[in-house]
């Protein structure tokens, strides 16, 4: 029997229970943060090659808006607290104020924006999931890029901070499109 929706969004959708959705967004920080030790440092760049804010993209696509939004704040708050889930094991509150925290905090607005085209779209299409997911990664790059360029200017900010990474994003990307597809998340 296939089903048309994956089971994290039709099951949280079905039962709103203010200890489920905590469940779920606890769940999905835990999996943000299992993502941390995937990274690669580039000696060139104040920024690693990191997996988490396409797993943050993914999840929001499952989520939806406001859970995912939350998860990723849940996710913040344990790095902050001296949890080592940031990029590479690394921790505090130094990592939100440093070089990267920028690409840091626009996980969050990433994660509510895509949640929230996924959830206005009439129909859910590899499309469209591949929009919602774009939009998302170019609001991470809007505040990465700004927040690395009070550290080492804007040109080399986009040429350090942006460069680099298009083509591993845009294969993350279409590789979130077929995770999505391997959970039939698509409708027809």
């Amino acid at each position: 029997m296939a089903m048309n929706y994956s089971y994290l969004l039709t099951e949280t959708a079905q039962d709103k229970s203010w200890a489920k959705d905590a469940l779920v967004v606890l769940g999905a920080s835990v999996i943000i943060a299992l993502f941390a030790p995937i990274s690669i440092h580039l000696p060139f760049s104040p920024v690693p090659i990191a997996t988490q804010g396409h797993v943050i993209l993914l999840l929001a696509v499952l989520l939806g808006s406001k859970r995912s939004g939350m998860a990723v704040m849940t996710y913040l708050a344990q790095g902050a607290a001296g949890l080592p889930v940031f990029s590479g094991g690394k921790a505090g509150l130094l990592c939100l104020a440093g070089p990267t925290g920028g690409y840091l905090l626009g996980y969050v607005v990433a994660a509510y924006v895509t949640g929230l085209l996924i959830e206005r779209s009439a129909k859910r299409t590899p499309g469209r999931a591949l929009m919602a997911m774009s939009v998302g990664n170019l609001v991470i790059y809007l505040f990465g890029l700004s927040w690395l360029s009070q550290y080492i200017g804007l040109s080399s900010a986009f040429t350090l901070g942006m460069l680099p990474f298009l083509i591993g994003d845009s294969l993350k990307l279409l590789a979130g499109v077929r995770i999505l597809k391997s959970l039939r998340f698509y409708q027809g």
